[in-house]
């Protein structure tokens, strides 16, 4: 029995048998002097990582100050991204309890919002967790950020960067500006917050005079608590003998592979029952006892799919890249949006002295052998996340690309003009503990 948890996330990063924490090869582990827990994290980097037959013959531990010291240096000997540096970018060293509660429980503590950058000095908000302190606080999707704590954004990045802020403030007084040009003040602190991971679902009425429904549903992240609910929208698509889905990932950077496994069942187990959803490959030491494959299974709920649409942006990823990749054999599959983040890897979790190391161990592959997206997935039918917009709503320029795809097997005229990102590895920063994106902003 494998003891170990399997996470695609990006956290940004995925997961393939249980849920969250997990722990193996602790018996090396000895005490929890530096020493020791330099010597843990090199002997399971020599045992799992995904390339470990690139590391060193011989790593010495007493070479690095710290674990974290070591396993940075350790990525350094992934492959070549394309751009002159290590395209393992998401091996970490985080808090065990605070990754289960995470992945178990859906809770981080944060401020509980994600922004981005439109320009060098517009940081705007893309979404805001219900009942978070940013929610009460008045902060909501399309604002922008223009100070904090009397720092203009422009000055901060100067200095020690708005994520660096975010991590090592407990309370910050935000100034915000709303899209008509208001502009407010908020003193806002960090508190336990609960991620609602299916914010929303309906059913939509298609436009084509069929009376033919469609049925759409938000996916904030993979964690445990979202398998009821995905039951219930199911459920709700099953009554209404819903034959295409539009999933909205635009902001799904992963999570647990179980729960990617559990949606992939709704979607294609009457479709594809038996068949190969995915494939998990280890390295080459570990592959013959841990090399395994998901085969669809036929839940209560699952649905007779025709036709699948994914709303992605570059901030969808790991998990949510493999469920695009594990359909695609099987169904029609759309992606409307932006080119996703490029992440087929995962992380494997070893507990050690009330931390956890997530280290790159594993690559899935869908029913074709297909896995090798490391550019991320393209988009079929190029659409703006326009901030200004609800997430899902009916002017969301994604939902109307959706739909006329859906009606018309034809992207909408009207957002040809869209230039889909330029695709590099910088934004968002998917390094780090998967519940970063939470704590703040990327």
């Amino acid at each position: 029995m494998r003891t170990f948890s399997i996470l695609i996330s990006v956290l940004t990063l995925a997961a393939c048998g249980g849920g969250g924490g997990g722990g193996a090869n602790t018996a090396n582990l000895g005490t929890c002097s530096n020493s020791d827990q330099k010597r843990f994290v090199r002997d399971v980097a020599e045992d799992w990582y995904l390339w470990n037959d690139l590391l060193p013959d011989n790593i010495r531990i007493g070479d690095y100050d710290s674990p974290e010291e070591l396993l940075a240096d350790v990525v350094t000997y992934s492959p070549d991204d394309g751009t002159g540096n290590p395209i393992d970018k998401f091996s970490f060293i985080g808090s065990a309890a605070a990754d289960s509660q995470f992945f178990g429980e859906g809770r981080f503590e944060g401020f509980g919002f994600s922004s981005e950058f439109v320009a060098a000095d517009d940081l705007r908000l893309l979404r805001v967790f219900s009942g978070s302190p940013a929610d009460t606080g008045g902060l909501a999707r399309g604002q922008r950020i223009l100070e904090l704590d009397g720092r203009s954004i422009a000055d901060i990045q100067a200095a020690e960067g708005v994520n660096e802020v975010f991590a090592n403030n407990q309370t910050l007084q935000f100034t915000m500006e709303e899209p008509g040009g208001n502009q407010f003040g908020a003193l806002i602190s960090k508190a336990v917050v609960t991620i609602d991971p299916v914010p929303q679902s309906r059913i939509i009425p298609a436009n084509d005079g069929s009376g033919r429904m469609v049925g759409y549903f938000e996916l904030a992240t993979f964690v445990s608590t979202a398998d009821a609910q995905m039951d219930a929208v199911f459920a709700e698509f099953r009554d209404n003998n819903i034959t295409d889905v539009i999933i909205d990932l635009r902001y799904n950077g992963g999570g647990l592979v179980r729960v990617a496994e559990t949606l992939g069942n709704f979607l294609g187990g009457d479709v594809a029952e038996n068949l190969v959803f995915t494939s998990t490959e280890f390295n080459a030491d570990r592959a013959p006892d841990n090399n395994v494959s998901a085969f669809f299974s036929r839940l209560g709920n699952s649905i007779n799919l025709s036709r699948l649409v994914i709303i992605a942006t570059p901030r969808t990823a790991s998990a949510s890249e493999l469920v695009i990749n594990g359909m695609e054999p099987h169904v029609d599959v759309t992606i409307v949006g932006d080119r996703t983040f490029g992440k087929p890897i995962g992380q494997l979790g070893f507990e050690f002295c009330e931390q956890i190391l997530r280290i790159t161990g594993f690559q899935t592959v869908n029913a074709d052998g297909d896995g090798d997206y490391f550019n991320g997935l393209p988009a079929d039918c190029p659409a703006p996340d326009d901030i200004s917009i609800p997430v899902g709503d009916d002017a969301d320029p994604n939902i109307i690309a959706a739909m006329s795809y859906l009606d018309n097997n034809a992207c909408p005229v009207t957002l040809n003009a869209f230039e889909p990102t330029t695709f590099e590895k910088v934004a968002p920063d998917l390094s780090g503990p998967p519940w970063r994106e939470y704590l703040d902003a990327y």
